[in-house]
């Protein structure tokens, strides 16, 4: 931005509509909570600050927000009251203050530069973001001058005349103001109405009566999206993949049926990647060019590289590092582990805390032992070797370089490079047995 930016974020309501222990806006929609998608967008305009205002008994909060500086508003008296719990930080701001609710996590940083622009034009002293819904019942109006377009007033429903209340144009309480002079028109706001509280959007009000002008700027009713209720959570979560969905698609992945596919926020993901229906992408997942995943995966705080291969029906936990070209099949567990390039896990096999050489082929039913109840071990598994089906890897272990482990070996022992070895239990067989063991249980039983 062209002037010095700085970002107020309320966030101290509970929500109590929401029935949680946790404050409202640390709940997530598409893996993040809902506060940090709207310091995101700050971050994304490069303000100065960021200023979070947060209730009493917030620290889960706090906590989220880091490094940003927290106000604590300890008795909730309205939307100005709230902004103005940030005085210290404002009261020698210069350029402008953009104020955001964490509860809102759709506004693009678009939208938000599209605002701090139109104020910036008049000079106006505050601006306000509003939209068009089919129904307007509930919302505050925005009515505005018909010839200039100025912003006259921001009238509450509850106080609308039978003409007002026809008025489609509505608020959708993000506003940006001139930070010089923004404190002393904030305290010029009272409180004198039915709840005794100090509403921010007296502001218009009160700049008109000093002789300033004010204006409103047209936004998409879905970015306004304010979230109250576990209902609105869902919707915003639908909302906010359709969006990502949208970008991978535009950026070169193909998504065979996007609606199947939930996607995080942070998820990175490069060019011709197919990913098919019914893939759920958890935090920190980075996917490299040309890799595959297939239906009914889970992914999370893993990293795959080019040409790899996923699932069907796999599962990469977080610490999953997969190589160029390596193969993760179906049913198959990875967990802090690395397949180098080339390496194999293909059936219903268990690696975790593992490091498996490149071109390595680990067989069906595979898996490292790698927890006792108190420690996790580690497994590592040389380039080129060949590790057979239903093979227990009792951690710490050792398998060398080209090296064979025969089916259904319980290895607890390191294995040199280029051996074979063979753990198993010498076979016995006792001819008859079966039937003579059914003949008397018969006896024993009367039954057939």
């Amino acid at each position: 931005m062209s002037r010095p930016l700085s970002v107020v974020v309320l966030a101290a309501g509970m929500g109590t509509r929401m029935k949680s222990t946790q404050p409202k806006v640390l709940h997530k929609v598409a893996g993040k909570p809902m506060v940090n998608h709207v310091i995101d967008a700050a971050r994304f305009l490069h303000a100065e600050q960021t200023l979070i205002v947060v209730g009493p008994d917030m620290a889960a909060l706090e906590k989220a927000v880091a490094p940003h500086p927290t106000f604590e508003q300890t008795d909730r008296l309205g939307t100005a009251h709230a902004v103005l719990a940030a005085r210290n930080a404002l009261e020698n701001a210069t350029g402008d203050v953009l104020v955001l609710y964490g509860d809102s996590p759709l506004f693009t940083p678009a939208t938000l530069e599209r605002l701090i622009a139109a104020r910036n034009e008049g000079p106006h002293a505050v601006a306000v973001l509003g939209f068009t819904p089919d129904d307007p019942a509930g919302y505050g109006r925005l009515a505005t001058d018909p010839f200039t377009g100025e912003l006259q007033a921001i009238i509450e429903d509850k106080e609308c005349t039978d003409a007002e209340r026809r008025i489609g144009f509505c608020n959708s309480g993000v506003m940006c103001f001139a930070a010089e002079g923004m404190v002393d028109l904030l305290d010029a706001i009272n409180n004198k109405n039915a709840k005794g509280e100090y509403y921010l959007t007296d502001a218009v009000a009160v700049a008109r009566d000093q002789g300033r002008t004010c204006v409103a700027v047209e936004v998409a009713e879905e970015e306004t999206l304010g979230v109250n209720s576990r209902a609105q959570l869902a919707i915003a979560e639908q909302l906010m993949q359709s969006r990502l969905r949208d970008a991978a698609m535009r950026n070169g992945a193909t998504l065979v049926d996007p609606g199947s596919v939930f996607l995080c926020a942070d998820s990175d993901i490069g060019q011709d990647v197919v990913i098919e229906p019914n893939v759920v992408f958890g935090p920190g997942v980075k996917i490299g060019d040309n890799v595959t995943i297939k239906a009914f995966s889970h992914l999370e705080g893993c990293t795959i590289a080019s040409h790899a291969d996923i699932g069907p029906y796999a599962r990469l936990r977080p610490g999953a590092d997969i190589g160029k070209g390596a193969k993760v099949g179906n049913f198959v567990e990875i967990k802090k582990a690395t397949l180098e390039t080339g390496a194999k896990v293909n059936h219903l096999s268990y690696i975790g805390d593992a490091r498996i050489g490149a071109k390595a082929n680990i067989g069906a039913g595979t898996i490292t032992c790698n927890y006792d109840g108190f420690k996790k071990y580690q497994t590592d598994i040389g380039a080129g070797a060949f590790i057979g089906s239903n093979t227990a890897l009792v951690a710490p272990v050792t398998v060398g370089d080209g090296a064979f482990v025969g089916a259904g070996s319980t290895l607890s022992g390191d294995v040199a490079a280029d051996a074979l070895v063979l753990v198993r239990a010498e076979r016995t067989e006792k001819p008859g047995w079966a039937a003579r063991f059914r003949d008397k249980m018969r006896a024993l039983t009367g039954k057939n």
